[in-house]
């Protein structure tokens, strides 16, 4: 399977064995951005401010390409979809913590046959409140991995979408029975998740 695939690249999702590849997760990172306290003196320079900006992910299932329920966005709102085929793992506020700080799940075998696109997208929760975006985080990232943790697609949020507040990161879709995954990559300025869903309403 094709590794860091660029915008618009499209691949089958097939194992190295050329089996059809049934689970995927979606894995969203990011770190804190920490200044130093105010004033001056030893205690106070240990002293650091967090920063709280507070990324989303989130999956939209599609029926002929458009959502046609508000069950059918899977986010931190929505845990686990109602055919069990996409799992939320639980919201992740301020991207403490090593490696992916929110994981989706996905089983796409469970994937009910109605639904012919899965759409990943992430979003800085409450941006434009907060006047917030994601070249304002450190180390930012959205990947989707297989079923062996194998990664095959990585998208560095904040070097790349620096004044973008979401992002539409790619696509699991149908075609001739087969499930093929689109590498999008479009960064937005929607203010929020719904925002983003809109785009597919």
């Amino acid at each position: 399977m094709a590794v860091n695939l660029q915008k618009g690249q499209k691949v089958n999702l097939m194992k190295d064995s050329g089996q059809t590849l049934g689970k995927v997760m979606i894995g969203l990172g990011w770190d804190p951005i920490q200044s130093s306290g105010s004033g001056g003196g030893f205690l106070s320079s240990l002293k650091k401010i967090i920063i709280g900006i507070d990324c989303d992910a989130a999956v939209l299932l599609c029926q002929n390409g458009k959502v046609e329920a508000k069950g059918d966005v899977v986010s931190f709102l929505n845990l686990k979809h109602s055919s069990g085929a996409v799992q939320h793992m639980g919201d992740n506020l301020t991207g403490e913590g090593d490696g992916d700080d929110e994981q989706i799940f996905v089983d796409l075998d469970k994937v009910p046959d109605r639904y012919d696109k899965l759409v990943f997208v992430v979003n800085v929760f409450g941006a434009k409140l907060k006047k917030q975006h994601f070249g304002m985080i450190k180390n930012a990232y959205i990947r989707i991995v297989d079923d062996n943790g194998k990664e095959f697609c990585r998208y560095e949020l904040s070097e790349n979408y620096s004044g973008m507040t979401a992002m539409i990161f790619g696509e699991i879709y149908r075609h001739n029975d087969e499930w093929k995954f689109n590498a999008i990559g479009q960064g937005t300025t929607d203010g929020d998740l719904n925002d983003v869903a809109k785009r597919y309403i």
